[in-house]
């Protein structure tokens, strides 16, 4: 059993959970980075990681001020270090992208600094994004050329940089994880795929009767986060420092994530559907489709869970979260 410590940003998200579940199971000692609100303010803000916090240590710091992140890192001199803290939500990107820009850059470059500084024996994974390659040529790896089309991924991109250049710049050990659309029950009710498999539960128990979707025909990767997080374990603990894509290598449109869940339920999707006009992003990602041999080759990473799978796993706890017993898979 490991006696490593390591800190992590954005602990209290979908990534941050698990990954904090992984690290515990390897007997890490897990700290992570959070706002003081969400401290003052637990059940609601930190619900995902409800089951271990007796066993994690919290620290309140702000990824917007240089100063508490430099005192959680010099305090702590962790052995790893999980930079999972963004805006992530994309379409929140186009909406304000002066927020997204700021935290998303600033605040990756706020760590490296500090580790520099104070920790610099620390390892240090950033949470890139397949979104920076934006409508670049399919299937994408760590060789393609990157063409971001939105502040989101404009954001990850300059993070990967920043990451990359302190690496070859001043020794800090740095992995980027360039990792595609990853989903599972505790992922946030803002992006499409929870969007669709909570709304396809509420409607089934009849508490409500429509669900609101834009571009149907965008296709992506998505896999399970609980095993993405592994592959940012195994990039830390690789002999080199090194960037990764992390994917499926199948795609799937946001229909056929619509048909699968609302059949799941029993139901026809397109009975309950309304198109809306508001929700097409303004430059758009037609398809995203990743090719992970690197990480399969050198990191020893493997990926097994069908996508039927997770929209089924998604769509009964959502049916249970609505006070619904789960459904039976067919």
């Amino acid at each position: 059993m490991s006696s490593k410590k390591a800190l992590i940003t954005g602990i209290t998200g979908q990534d941050g959970s698990y990954l904090a579940e992984y690290l515990l199971e390897k007997g890490y000692e897990v700290h992570g980075i959070v706002r003081r609100v969400a401290i003052e303010d637990p059940a609601h803000r930190l619900w995902r990681i409800r089951h271990v916090l007796p066993r994690i240590k919290l620290h309140a710091a702000s990824l917007e001020s240089f100063p508490s992140i430099f005192q959680v890192i010099n305090r702590l001199q962790p052995d790893e270090l999980y930079h999972l803290a963004a805006q992530s939500f994309v379409s929140y990107s186009f909406e304000d992208e002066f927020s997204t820009l700021t935290t998303n850059i600033s605040g990756t470059h706020f760590v490296l600094a500090a580790l520099k500084e104070v920790s610099p024996k620390t390892r240090f994974y950033f949470a890139a994004s397949s979104e920076m390659f934006g409508n670049a040529p399919h299937p994408q790896n760590e060789e393609t050329q990157f063409n971001p089309r939105s502040a989101y991924g404009i954001s990850k991109l300059a993070g990967y940089h920043l990451s990359r250049n302190y690496r070859e710049a001043y020794g800090i050990w740095t992995a980027n994880g360039i990792l595609y659309n990853h989903e599972s029950p505790r992922r946030g009710f803002e992006f499409v795929t929870r969007k669709i498999t909570s709304q396809a539960a509420k409607i089934k128990l009849g508490l409500d009767d429509k669900i609101h979707l834009g571009n149907l025909d965008a296709k992506r990767d998505w896999g399970h986060a609980r095993e993405y997080v592994k592959a940012m374990w195994m990039m830390l603990n690789h002999d080199e420092p090194g960037d990764y894509v992390v994917a499926t290598g199948t795609t799937y449109s946001v229909r056929q994530l619509l048909e699968l869940a609302f059949e799941v339920v029993g139901l026809d999707p397109y009975k309950h559907l309304v198109i809306d006009p508001d929700l097409l992003r303004p430059a758009e990602i037609h398809l995203l489709i990743g090719d992970s041999t690197k990480a399969q080759k050198d990191l020893g990473w493997s990926y097994d869970v069908s996508f039927e799978a997770l929209v089924h796993e998604m769509v009964e706890a959502d049916l249970s979260y609505y006070g619904h017993a789960p459904a039976t898979k067919k």
